[in-house]
């Protein structure tokens, strides 16, 4: 009576008769990405390739200016821009920065830079056209903490302009260390229904004050503003009185510039990365 019911009740490997699965399907690929192109493209609102070209790839936007900067060979996929104390400016009023249409973000780039002992470093402000140098978002780098010597701690502290008007930040004082003669990968991300504010560095979470409230301390895009890659506003010649003697235009090299208007999750951002180790 055993043996019968033990065959009787034998269990079907396949009950709910869903097609087969080939393992050529996912040959080549990472995390079940081909490639970064891959990830989220309808929610990518401004990218830079820098293969052989400035220009913001989705709306095709050439900078307004220049200063000391060259696309180079050699970057995490294809070519990548070098500023040598130099930015790209865009003077354009982009739609999808505007207050109504920008709630969450996330920003993911590719950086070599080392640090400098007496500046910090802006790889992207949003910033806001009027005569103050703070922006919207101010994607800062504490270059300034460390000598040109250290090449393993990078002290990323970026800043958000909020609905009060005031300024929320991060910073990863603790888990800092990489490698400065090789490629990082920065992303940063915002969710603006819980105000929950994330830095990352080579796909692992290294914020400590990611929790940066609601109310009127909510990001807000406010308006009119203007994209720079490489400096914050001070540094565009013409656009604010006096210096700013905390930041410096970029001397570094910069690839894959990535803005999207959702805050990406924790097995993204590790995609992202692998995926660019990797030269996709």
């Amino acid at each position: 009576m055993m043996v019968v019911a033990c065959v009787s009740c034998k269990k079907d490997g396949n009950p709910n008769n869903l097609p087969p699965v080939s393992p050529g399907d996912y040959e080549g690929k990472i995390d079940g990405f081909t490639s970064s192109d891959e990830v989220y493209p309808q929610r990518l609102i401004a990218y830079w390739s820098f293969d052989d070209t400035k220009n913001e790839l989705k709306t095709n936007t050439a900078p307004t200016a220049t200063s000391n900067d060259a696309i180079i060979e050699g970057g995490v996929k294809g070519k990548a821009l070098s500023l040598t104390g130099g930015y790209l400016y865009f003077a354009k009023q982009f739609d999808a920065f505007k207050t109504d249409a920008l709630a969450s973000w996330s920003i993911s780039v590719w950086i070599k830079i080392k640090n400098n002992g007496s500046k910090r470093t802006m790889i992207f402000q949003l910033a806001k056209k009027d005569s103050t140098i703070s922006g919207n978002i101010n994607f800062l780098l504490n270059t300034n903490g460390f000598p040109a010597t250290n090449d393993s701690v990078l002290r990323i502290n970026p800043t958000f302009r909020t609905v009060g008007g005031g300024f929320q930040d991060n910073l990863n004082n603790v888990i800092d260390k990489t490698n400065l003669n090789n490629w990082n990968h920065i992303v940063l991300t915002y969710d603006a229904t819980s105000g929950t504010f994330n830095n990352w560095l080579n796909g692992v979470k290294v914020g400590n004050f990611p929790n940066r409230g609601v109310g009127n301390n909510l990001f807000k895009s406010h308006e009119p503003n203007e994209l720079i890659i490489g400096s914050n506003y001070n540094g565009i010649p013409g656009k604010v009185p006096g210096s700013d003697a905390a930041v410096a235009p970029m001397t570094g090299t910069i690839d894959e510039l990535k803005i999207f208007n959702i805050p990406l999750g924790e097995d993204i951002v590790k995609a992202m990365y692998k995926l660019g180790v990797a030269g996709k």
